[in-house]
């Protein structure tokens, strides 16, 4: 059974940094894709970050490009999410996510099989 498990969420100040993991277990397929989605009450979930298994290749969402990055720990079977120049915008419920689909770009919510809890990021003075 697939379990993605979020942590690392808080509160920060705008500028600040935070970094985010996501421990993931049960995989059965060596190829499969982890995103960073976040979400705000009232709007849609949207995509922020994500890196693939098999050749570790890494796309963005344009409103973190030089301030969010993700990498992956294969030994420890964590994804992370490392976030700086935080600023306001990005306070949201943020998820970890993932797909076994070949994609070729920062992922769609619809096509994200499993999901984690969530973890919530507050930026504010």
């Amino acid at each position: 059974q697939v379990q993605l498990v979020e942590s690392g969420g808080g509160s920060v100040q705008p500028g600040g940094s935070l970094r985010l993991s996501c421990a993931v277990s049960g995989f059965s397929s060596e190829y499969y894709v982890i995103g960073w989605f976040r979400q705000v009450p009232g709007r849609e979930r949207e995509g922020v970050a994500s890196v693939s298994s098999m050749d570790g290749s890494t796309y963005y969402a344009n409103s973190v490009k030089g301030r969010f990055t993700i990498s992956r720990d294969d030994v420890e079977k964590t994804v992370f999410l490392q976030m700086n120049s935080l600023n306001k915008e990005d306070t949201a419920v943020y998820y970890c996510a993932a797909t076994t689909l070949i994609t070729m770009d920062l992922p769609d919510s619809g096509i994200m099989r499993y999901w984690g809890e969530g973890t919530l990021v507050t930026v504010s003075a």
